[in-house]
């Protein structure tokens, strides 16, 4: 394997040097080393957001230069009951946006999943009709992006809308309203902040079929005059080189950018096996029982392995910069190993490592190579 000294001498010196602080870490940071190119993201939880663990502090403000909310923004936490809204954690959350000069992302105004009951249903428990879903919808994304308009630079305005093949996700949303609810959505985002970025978010888009279904979807919206300013494509995918291909990868970033400004949000690498009785599917509801050999990793990744997950961050990366005139934004889906959604995605009591970052927030070697790449020219 090309490069394979000298990564594993790196990754050996990496597993020496646990001790070292944070702030010893290298003087550049991937923030600084793609300045030029795309923003380097990161979703933030509440814990972080108020500043609670300074190391992984000091990680996000060396790093990171923009950030995207992972869920005090979803409708079950910002919008609990039909005549309260929760404002604190979302409010705090683009005052550390703003405080450290980050491109700020909402997510996410419209979504089947993390949308609390009361939405759909009237005081008797059934459905409402489609005219007051129409309002409510309204009412929602009116007040919550009214609220930081002008603080916020874009917003996921609708995710994962779109089935894996190519049809509408029939939510309560689409049964209610109808097919046109995307496009509700992004109207009233619209009006709301007309300057603010609106975006269409959701995963597998690597997928050709799904992705075609998705690109006629906005650009059928476009045609209506209905402003949709890009694309976010959900990056979590496989350790393993043809999950997906970066060739997939590669198509679907250049078809979609006809659409607008590309991004690759939520990115994550999951090194453990996938269950065999579940769909390959990033989608939130799925799950299955533990079982010790789904968990093959527990006490941290062989060489072996950590080389494979090295090599897939620089393949990825790689691939943005060769398309960084159409991608804008690279943002993984948490800070470090510690809090991944994938320890216990789709199967609870797991130990994955996906992110850029340990769970002491010490850096994968990956980290020191990508900003090499950039800054000192040097091939990884």
């Amino acid at each position: 394997m090309k490069g394979f000294g000298l990564l594993l001498a790196i990754l050996l010196v990496a597993s020496c040097s646990k001790e070292t602080k944070i702030e010893e870490a290298e003087s550049e940071g991937l923030k600084d080393a793609f300045a030029q190119d795309f923003f380097i993201g990161t979703s933030l939880n509440t814990d972080q957001i108020y500043e609670r663990d300074s190391l992984t502090d000091v990680v996000i403000k060396k790093h990171f230069n923009a950030i995207v909310a992972e869920n005090c923004m979803k409708s079950e936490s910002i919008h609990p009951e039909k005549d309260r809204y929760f404002w604190d954690e979302a409010d705090a959350f683009v005052d550390y946006g703003v405080k450290n000069d980050m491109h700020i992302t909402g997510h996410t105004l419209a979504w089947h999943s993390q949308t609390p009951s009361w939405f759909f249903v009237d005081d008797k428990g059934d459905d409402v009709d489609r005219e007051e879903m129409i309002k409510r919808l309204r009412d929602h994304i009116t007040s919550v992006v009214s609220r930081y308009k002008g603080r916020i630079h874009g917003w996921d305005v609708v995710n994962e809308a779109i089935n894996d093949d190519g049809t509408m996700r029939e939510s309560n949303f689409y049964k209610i309203i109808g097919p046109d609810w995307v496009e509700l959505a992004f109207q009233f985002a619209a009006e709301a902040d007309p300057d603010a970025d609106l975006y269409y978010n959701d995963y597998n888009m690597s997928r050709p079929i799904k992705m075609n279904a998705i690109h006629k979807m906005v650009k059928d919206m476009q045609a209506k005059g209905i402003k949709v300013d890009g694309v976010g494509m959900q990056g979590h995918v496989n350790v393993n080189s043809d999950d997906p291909p970066v060739e997939d990868l590669e198509n679907s970033i250049v078809k979609l950018s006809e659409l607008g400004k590309v991004m690759i949000t939520e990115m994550d690498i999951t090194s453990l096996p996938w269950p065999e009785d579940l769909s390959a599917a990033a989608e939130v509801s799925i799950s299955s029982a533990y079982h010790e050999e789904m968990n093959p990793f527990p006490n941290g990744l062989p060489d072996t392995m950590s080389l494979k997950l090295h090599h897939r961050y620089i393949s990825l990366f790689n691939l943005f910069e060769k398309h960084k005139d159409k991608v804008t934004r690279v943002t993984t889906w948490g800070v470090n190993d510690a809090q991944t959604w994938r320890n216990g995605w789709p199967i609870k009591g797991r130990s994955d490592y996906p992110l850029l970052f340990n769970r002491d927030n010490t850096p994968k070697p990956v980290v020191d190579s990508l900003i090499a790449m950039k800054s000192k020219n040097v091939e990884p």
